[in-house]
């Protein structure tokens, strides 16, 4: 009766996931991708981002180690080389993408996809039918709509820079602001980071945001709080002049807008297929992921839940069980997940912040902050923070929250324990990993402070 038994429309990591499984629970299966195969992550997001953050934390590392005894000169760094390294990487994961769907017997389209009705896609040219589709669009970055945003370049642009330029103007304090600052001060440009917060990473925990926005100055980062950009400007030299509300004007090479993402719906034509949206243009959907139209199904960023590659990636797999095995039963815990910042240094956390754990009720807070023995040498004002939020009555880790050198990695462990519902003793009888920074997240016996009640 269908070309396919499922259309999945978006090549991201969370539609190739679905396309994948589904395929090999045998379903007949075809998916379409405009830009790029593996999506924002791979080619604009995640994957190319660390490798820049790795590329700036180089120059700091040369210089560190002169105080372990090496005679390092001031590094110099090219950036041509470097957006030539990573272009290189992100077109083997582009390839990759492609052979993995081939493998699993997959159809590839390298085109648009739209609704023409609940079942019949227009794709390219084509005219293809599907008894179910799923929505992997992803999302877009956006700019604010202030007089010459147009003159501002946003994170998709960012990855394709000629040239480091030598002055940039960041607008936003989210994670994505956060992370190009340290990545365009880490090479050595000269870095205005403005945002409308007293803080940085609103959402997250006060006591990392805190620490990150004095990481941030500690780095030479300028950082404008409690400010807004009124109007961007080209300058006679080529340049770019930033208004501020407070009065002031930034003078830059380049202004970058980290204002947040949208989801990419607006040229599905969802109104033919009868599918409802959000005013942020997400698409609406059950927890099972399915949209007002009951064969038509949406996952990742343009249902705008939890915006994260990982998860996008466990819904694909999750829904391709649902829909085409009957014995197949996996499940992710979406609450809490474990999460990280690469700004610079990094910020890792996992559960509730102590805000929303006192809400709740009274929680028991553990804080340490230190140096780690590494910068006690390399004499880099580097600071660790690490926070565990407990619940007082059940004694469960709701929340652990850090910044600091490898909180990614110690973070993705400390989620495991969180979802097994470990409680503080737990923690505490564990035996540490001396020495380590890491060893603090089980040596913390001193309460801190009580939250709530």
């Amino acid at each position: 009766m269908y070309d396919y038994d499922l259309f999945v429309i978006g090549g991201g990591s969370g539609g190739v996931r679905c396309a994948r499984v589904a395929a090999g629970h045998g379903a007949r299966v075809a998916i379409a991708e405009a830009r790029h195969w593996g999506g924002t992550c791979v080619n604009i997001g995640c994957v190319p981002k660390k490798l820049l953050v790795q590329a700036a934390e180089y120059g700091a590392f040369a210089r560190d180690s002169r105080g372990f005894g090496w005679s390092a000169t001031e590094p110099m760094h090219d950036w041509a080389a470097l957006i030539a390294s990573k272009d290189a990487e992100i077109a083997r994961l582009n390839t990759l993408y492609v052979k993995l769907l081939e493998g699993s017997g997959v159809t590839l389209f390298n085109a648009h996809a739209s609704f023409l009705d609940p079942h019949t896609l227009l794709v390219g040219e084509q005219r293809i039918t599907a008894a179910r589709i799923v929505i992997a669009v992803g999302g877009q970055p956006t700019r604010l709509a202030i007089e010459g945003a147009e003159l501002g370049v946003v994170s998709d642009d960012a990855f394709y820079l000629p040239s480091l330029p030598p002055r940039v103007v960041i607008i936003g304090g989210g994670y994505i602001a956060v992370e190009f600052a340290g990545i365009f001060r880490g090479l050595g440009a000269q870095v205005d980071l403005v945002f409308r917060q007293e803080l940085p990473l609103r959402g997250f925990d006060d006591d990392i945001r805190i620490a990150l926005a004095e990481a941030l100055a500690d780095q030479g980062i300028r950082v404008h709080a409690g400010v807004s950009p009124v109007r961007v400007e080209a300058a006679l030299d080529g340049g770019r002049h930033v208004a501020l509300s407070d009065g002031r004007t930034l003078k830059a090479d380049l202004v970058f807008f980290a204002t947040g993402r949208a989801p990419l719906t607006t040229a599905l034509a969802l109104e033919r297929a009868g599918i409802a949206t959000q005013p942020d243009g997400a698409v609406t959907v059950t927890p099972d992921h399915a949209t007002t139209q009951p064969n038509v199904f949406a996952i990742g960023d343009c249902a705008n839940k939890l915006n994260l590659t990982p998860v996008a990636i466990a819904e694909g797999h999750r829904l391709a069980d649902q829909l085409f095995s009957s014995d197949i039963k996996r499940d992710w815990s979406f609450s809490p997940v474990p999460t990280a910042v690469f700004c610079v240094p990094q910020v890792a956390t996992c559960g509730l912040t102590e805000a929303q754990a006192a809400a709740r009720g009274p929680a028991d807070i553990y804080v340490a902050r230190f140096t780690p023995m590494r910068h006690v040498l390399s004499g880099r004002h580097r600071k660790t923070l690490m926070k565990l939020v407990v619940d007082q009555a059940s004694q469960r880790v709701t929340g652990a929250h850090m910044i600091g050198d490898d909180a990614a990695e110690m973070m993705q462990m400390v989620g495991v324990a969180m979802v097994a519902g470990a409680t503080k003793q737990d923690f505490d009888r564990t035996i540490g990993i001396h020495p380590t920074s890491a060893e603090e997240w089980v040596t913390l016996r001193t309460r801190t402070r009580v939250a709530g009640g």
